[in-house]
């Protein structure tokens, strides 16, 4: 009776065998090879595919990488004194606890987020370069990420100060760099490298999306004052380019505040990439306000809801939800135009890249440079892509 079973059970996996290596056949049939001419654009693409890959693996493979090994607390972290690089590791081991605490809590998106830094610490962390106190430190962020999450799962009262701690995460992972006045600060004159360019887009993704939700909003006003001067601003500023806009910020904007206060060349970019983005985002968000059917206004107001209300409760969620693809594009675009800040001074992650390249012991070995930080680029900004269709598939709001 056992043999019979087993016996059945072996035809059963060859029978599912089958099926998958005929459903194989039908999708490469009607896919790439239907005719002739399709069957030849597919052997020239998997021909060029091939010698494509072959090259990449050759270059990898022959490349002097001690370029990116030797200098890479450089590129990462510009000057910053080595002595007090435990602050950068303790604001990362508070993000790292915050992701594994959202991942429990909300087990959406956040997860894949999550689960992907905590992979690239754990590259970073196996690679034979990589200093022994950064292995360390690397090791507490991934056990953070997992140990939170598992927390997160069984206290669901933490969602109110995850958010809270989200919220506050900018001013409070610079406090601990600067050491919130107590320890003696790090000036932002060492400030650079990979650091530099994520402070920046940091600071600008988030703080431009409230102002850019106001001013949309603004531009739909009633009320003349605050509907021109919306429109005023927006269109000054999309009218300008980036570059002038950091020109306006190093060289313009002390000299509109007077000379008594202070404000340092870091924060000036701050401020311009956040007001340059606020522009273009009011615009997006915008697009999603009149793209909301005029009978859910009549709708919400049927319902009694005063403006506030139905466009806090009823209008803007719907926009919001409609331009998530125009906005995670802006976040992006901000995300790699950090490195136009080279152009005032500042080292970003390829200015420090630049930096490296002129040194005279590496000449010739920039293309190693320029991979590696192309490479970081691309798993940053794919990891915004990657969120923003989790989200809109979430909500219901279609896919790219």
């Amino acid at each position: 009776m056992d043999n019979v079973r087993l016996g059945n059970s072996g035809n059963l996996v060859k029978s599912n065998s089958l099926s998958r290596l005929v459903k194989l056949q039908l999708w490469l049939k009607n896919n790439l090879f239907k005719d002739w001419k399709n069957a030849i654009l597919t052997i020239i693409a998997a021909m060029f595919t091939g010698y494509v890959i072959a090259k990449v693996t050759t270059f990898l493979a022959d490349s002097d990488w001690s370029v990116v090994t030797a200098n890479l607390r450089l590129l990462m972290v510009g000057q910053f004194p080595m002595e007090e690089i435990w602050r950068l590791w303790t604001a990362v081991i508070l993000i790292s606890v915050l992701f594994g605490a959202s991942w429990g809590l909300w087990r959406n998106v956040i997860g894949h987020v999550a689960i992907a830094l905590s992979v690239i610490m754990l590259i970073f962390a196996v690679v034979p370069f990589t200093e022994s106190i950064t292995k360390i430190y690397l090791g507490i962020s991934i056990a953070s990420i997992y140990l939170f999450y598992a927390i997160g799962r069984k206290l669901s009262v933490l969602k109110i100060p995850v958010l809270v701690l989200w919220i506050l995460i900018i001013p409070i992972s610079v406090g601990i760099i600067n050491g919130f006045g107590i320890l003696e600060p790090v000036s932002t004159n060492v400030w650079g490298g990979f650091l530099l360019t994520m402070v920046i887009a940091s600071v600008a993704i988030i703080c431009s999306f409230p102002i850019g939700l106001l001013l949309a909003v603004g531009r739909r006003s009633k009320l003349p004052v605050i509907k021109y001067t919306c429109i005023v601003y927006i269109e000054i500023i999309r009218g300008m380019p980036l570059i002038m806009i950091l020109f306006i910020g190093q060289l313009l904007l002390p000299m509109f505040i007077g000379g008594e206060i202070q404000i340092d060349n870091i924060l000036r970019a701050m401020i311009a990439f956040t007001l340059f983005s606020a522009a273009y985002l009011a615009e997006n968000i915008r697009g999603g306000l009149q793209s909301i059917p005029r009978g859910q206004f009549e709708a919400a107001q049927a319902l009694g809801l005063n403006n506030f209300k139905m466009m806090i409760f009823v209008i803007l969620p719907q926009a919001l939800k409609a331009v998530i693809p125009a906005m995670v594009g802006q976040f992006i675009a901000i995300f790699k135009d950090t490195s136009l800040v080279a152009v005032i001074g500042l080292a970003d992650f390829l200015g420090m890249a630049k930096k490296v390249a002129a040194n005279p012991e590496y000449l010739g070995k920039y293309m190693e440079l320029y991979v590696f930080i192309a490479l970081m680029y691309f798993i940053f900004c794919y990891l915004m892509s990657h969120v923003s269709k989790a989200l809109e598939k979430s909500l219901s709001a279609g896919s790219r």
